[in-house]
């Protein structure tokens, strides 16, 4: 752990683990040749900490997850009182509209994980996570609004086709992307 201290709050100290070991530090049981040394890499700089390390902790991350944990149960009466009172067909406003800024976020968030992806930045799982739900939306709303017949079968056709296979390899990447950095952080 190295402590940072910001020189305008000296009483704001910040502990951060570096990236990787400094070269030249001998690894303790090292397979190999006597005096084996630990790969070279690069230190963190001081002000960036690894989204792993700034997760909720003790009793605000307790709180937090508790919190959350009764939000997705208080939904479960809200999706019966739907299932029961919603009419089967209705008339909707901006119809259009709602398609359109749905496929302009898709289209953001594959353009964003893929210039990521390309930069090789850690984020990138994030806009992955994000766009892989977005596609699994767009999917289910596509299928179940879509009349039978011909475009109904476009729709499955497409959820199969692109948006099932592409929701799918975004939360791969963003799986990796999260499992990447809980094992870097853990070294």
């Amino acid at each position: 752990m190295v402590a940072i201290v910001p020189p305008s709050r000296p009483g704001a100290i910040r502990f951060i683990r570096p990236a990787c070991d400094v070269r030249g530090v001998r690894a303790r049981g090292a397979a190999g040749a006597p005096g084996a040394v630990r790969p070279a890499g690069r230190l963190r700089p001081a002000g960036r900490v690894r989204l792993t390390e700034r997760a909720l902790t003790g009793v605000r991350g307790r709180w937090a997850g508790w919190g959350l944990v009764a939000a997705g149960a208080a939904l479960v009466p809200w999706i019966w009182t739907l299932a029961n009172r919603l009419p089967s067909t209705t008339q909707v406003s901006h119809w259009g509209t709602a398609w359109v800024g749905l496929d302009l976020m898709l289209a953001a968030g594959l353009m964003s994980t893929g210039a990521l992806v390309t930069r090789r930045d850690a984020r990138h799982g994030l806009t992955a996570a994000a766009t892989a739900a977005l596609l699994l939306m767009d999917a289910w709303f596509d299928v179940m609004t879509a009349a039978s017949g011909a475009e109904r079968v476009v729709a499955v056709s497409l959820a199969v086709g692109a948006e099932l296979p592409l929701a799918a390899f975004c939360a791969v990447l963003a799986v990796r992307a999260v499992s990447g950095g809980a094992s870097a952080a853990t070294r």
